[in-house]
């Protein structure tokens, strides 16, 4: 046998080194993806219905309102205000809904979109898309 200058032992500890970074990785993989806001819902399923109620409540001490739009079909059809400031929401393909506060986070409902708005901006206004 050739000798390579790596022992027994440090092929054991390099491989055992290496086998414990890729455990920690696909931990901490996990727990990004399953981190949810306490409001959050999962992003439907396909063939999800579309809501067709509106809805108009105080969250957090802030008006979210949200009704079917015409004007905005091509965003899923639903304008959606957080005290009286649009909020652009656009429906994916599979039935959930984005908004620009935060596009990497999907939600069920246009409610639960703008819920989830409030929470992340944190108390700051929501500016005009100019």
């Amino acid at each position: 046998m050739p000798e390579t200058g790596i022992t027994t032992t440090e092929l054991t500890r390099r491989r055992m080194l290496q086998g414990s970074g890729v455990a920690l990785a696909t931990v901490a993989g996990l727990a990004v993806v399953g981190r949810t806001g306490p409001e959050a819902q999962a992003a439907p399923a396909a063939g999800h219905q579309h809501p067709v109620e509106g809805f108009d409540e105080v969250y957090r001490g802030r008006r979210i309102q949200g009704r079917p739009s015409a004007e905005h079909q091509h965003h899923g059809g639903w304008t959606v205000l957080i005290d009286g400031q649009e909020l652009h929401a656009m429906q994916n393909a599979d039935g959930s809904w984005i908004s620009v506060v935060n596009h990497y986070q999907t939600y069920g409902t246009p409610r639960a979109l703008a819920r989830a708005a409030v929470l992340d901006l944190q108390g700051a206004a929501l500016l005009p898309i100019g």
